[in-house]
């Protein structure tokens, strides 16, 4: 039972990651309610749900484009470094501190996206705008990334949002290739410091391939407006969950 459990959320937040984000909302629940620690609910959730980042970025290969005058591997050396930090900061994070932040962090992300355009423009009036400023929240975002990867498909659309992108196909595209950077650095952080439960992560692993794949595949169908308003939906449930714990 436990395993099917785990197989189910896996295939699920892979589909969410690669759509919307905040897969790791379902994988983190159902891993403590297998007995993982919460600390390590996350790493090994985080590693079970790399491949499906991957199958992501191929199912929405054809819409990655630069930023601008960023090319895609400055932007992945960005979010791959930022990635590293957050996953050293997690392996010194005690449990306690990691359960009270968590909501807050899901819920600016959500009011980010939700509000993004307005926000954005209202940002650039003030000066926040260019290469420096992108390189700069992109960075955060990939730290936030590598401590809790829950939600970081919505902060890192918010943060896409904030720069002027409203092409959600090529913002998924992006979205995925940096969760996929970042995520890959992170898990090598987490195994070197021990936070993984591998058998657990591995069985759940097909799982979220087949995920993402999938859900890269029906994103591109849905309508844009529907699918804006199903990632506020996510984000807006997911941290009501995590609050009302």
């Amino acid at each position: 039972m436990i395993e099917f459990i785990l197989l189910a959320a896996a295939f699920f937040a892979g589909a969410m990651n690669a759509v919307a984000g905040g897969g790791s909302f379902l994988t983190l629940p159902a891993l403590i309610y297998a007995g993982v620690p919460p600390v390590a609910a996350n790493a090994t959730g985080t590693v079970a749900l790399l491949p499906g980042y991957a199958s992501g970025v191929y199912g929405y290969r054809q819409d990655l484009t630069p930023v601008g005058t960023l090319s895609l591997p400055l932007l992945s050396a960005v979010s791959l470094v930022g990635g590293l930090a957050g996953a050293g900061l997690l392996l010194v994070t005690p449990d306690s501190v990691f359960r009270g932040i968590v909501p807050w962090l899901l819920l600016l992300a959500t009011g980010l996206f939700a509000f993004g355009t307005m926000l954005a423009q209202r940002l650039r009036s003030l000066g926040l705008h260019g290469n420096g400023a992108m390189l700069g929240t992109l960075f955060a975002v990939s730290v936030y990334g590598g401590y809790f990867n829950g939600g970081l498909g919505i902060l890192l659309l918010a943060q896409l949002s904030l720069f002027g992108m409203t092409d959600l196909n090529a913002m998924n595209g992006l979205k995925n290739l940096f969760s996929a950077v970042l995520t890959a650095i992170a898990v090598v952080a987490y195994a070197a410091g021990g936070a993984v439960e591998w058998p657990k992560a591995l069985l759940m692993t097909v799982a979220a391939v087949a995920g993402g794949y999938v859900g890269a595949r029906l994103g591109r169908r849905i309508p844009k407006p529907v699918l804006r308003a199903g990632i506020i939906a996510v984000g807006l449930v997911m941290s009501a969950v995590f609050f009302l714990k």
